[in-house]
């Protein structure tokens, strides 16, 4: 079976510049994120000035991945309050850019409370400015932190159901340091375990349909010098059956009241054969991506991506002839099912995995108890 292990001397960092950073040039302060879209061909920065262009990077999926979605929200507040825009107004157009993913309207609304209490505190424009990044910075480095706990959760919760190392993973689209603020959710489990010489595999699904297993996993993977394996969504019942998986790994973009699971499309039909073949099947995220307002998986609104995403691929240096600007895969006038995410019930999920602990059986009561665990640590 093909496969593949890097061995490259480069930098062993997933990207060789930060996923998104701040930074105050001489002609005003500006977002740079990382253009995943560009991925893994090269390392492109996009420079954001305002909070309409950051909305256009979250849309086209340049920055994605709920933790740092929740981050790049939370900036683009503070950018709009320091270049002297209507804060609400940005803030507004930022928390629906992307209707699935709980942390990025949780992101733009600490950011803009920040900059209202310094408002009401009687502070000036510039001070309530300056509020709103301080709270971004502190929303990146709280992300960051718990990026680190929740692989060591992770990893100590695979040896518990895997003991003897030796783990061979399943993960589905991209769960790395390109989503977080740290080394990532499900994908910082899984390093974790290749770091301390425990993961004999990971499993890559490719992820349709913007292949972000394909181009940003693998690509964190090879990076991290572990040893992976692409493959196609639809041969992971095959793997299933062969018994070469010991357990599936997924983040999470918004996790109901009841333990819903809203993830990227193609993650309730891995939970599925998960439970006819034994296998655990975990989710990875942090606490801010339980969102007590949404009571069950049938209120997560899912997001639906245009249909050129499907009926088209694109590639670099080729004549393009597509409605989206690809090169057409379908007949033209196909009409294509698109959606980004899908629900799974807590019924499928063996544990969800945050930085406060393990919830295991997956409950609406037990969520309930470790996010009141959360916001108690949080406010001592």
């Amino acid at each position: 079976m093909a496969d593949q292990h890097a061995q490259s001397g480069e930098d062993k960092r997933p990207t060789g510049i930060p996923v998104l950073r701040w930074e105050e040039p001489p002609e005003g302060p500006v977002l740079v994120l990382l253009d995943q879209t560009r991925l893994p061909a090269e390392e492109v920065e996009l420079v954001c000035t305002d909070a309409p262009v950051l909305v256009e990077a979250i849309r086209s999926l340049a920055v994605r991945g709920a933790p740092v979605l929740g981050i790049a929200g939370a900036y683009g507040v503070a950018l709009a309050a320091a270049r002297g825009f209507d804060v609400d107004d940005a803030a507004t157009a930022l928390a629906g850019a992307r209707p699935t993913a709980v942390n990025l309207s949780v992101g733009v609304r600490r950011a803009q409370a920040a900059y209202h209490a310094a408002l009401a505190a009687g502070g000036g424009a510039e001070e309530a400015a300056g509020a709103a990044l301080a709270a971004a910075r502190q929303l990146h480095r709280e992300d960051a932190e718990a990026s680190a706990r929740m692989a060591g959760h992770g990893l100590a919760l695979l040896d518990e159901l895997l003991p003897g190392g030796g783990h061979r993973i399943l993960t589905h689209c991209n769960t790395g340091a390109l989503v977080s603020g740290g080394e990532g959710t499900a994908f910082a489990v899984a390093l974790a375990a290749h770091r301390q010489g425990r993961l004999r595999r990971l499993w890559v699904d490719e992820t349709r349909p913007l292949l972000q297993g394909a181009r940003l996993t693998a690509y964190e993977a090879a990076r991290n010098d572990m040893a992976y394996t692409l493959l196609t969504d639809n041969a992971a019942g095959s793997l299933f059956a062969a018994g070469e998986v010991d357990a599936v790994l997924i983040g999470a973009d918004r996790i109901a009241a009841d333990g819903s699971v809203a993830n990227k499309v193609g993650s309730y039909p891995l939970a599925v054969l998960a439970r006819y073949h034994h296998v655990p099947f975990i989710v990875v995220a942090p606490v801010t991506t339980v969102d007590a307002d949404t009571p069950d998986g049938a209120a997560i609104e899912v997001e639906q991506r245009p249909g050129f995403e499907v009926t088209e691929v694109t590639a670099p240096q080729v004549p393009v002839a597509g409605a989206g600007g690809g090169i057409p895969v379908a007949p033209l006038g196909t009409q294509a099912y698109n959606p980004a995410f899908d629900v799974t019930p807590p019924e499928l999920v063996t544990a969800i995995v945050t930085e406060e602990g393990v919830v295991s059986p997956v409950t609406g009561e037990a969520l309930a108890e470790l996010c009141a665990r959360s916001r108690q640590v949080t406010i001592s």
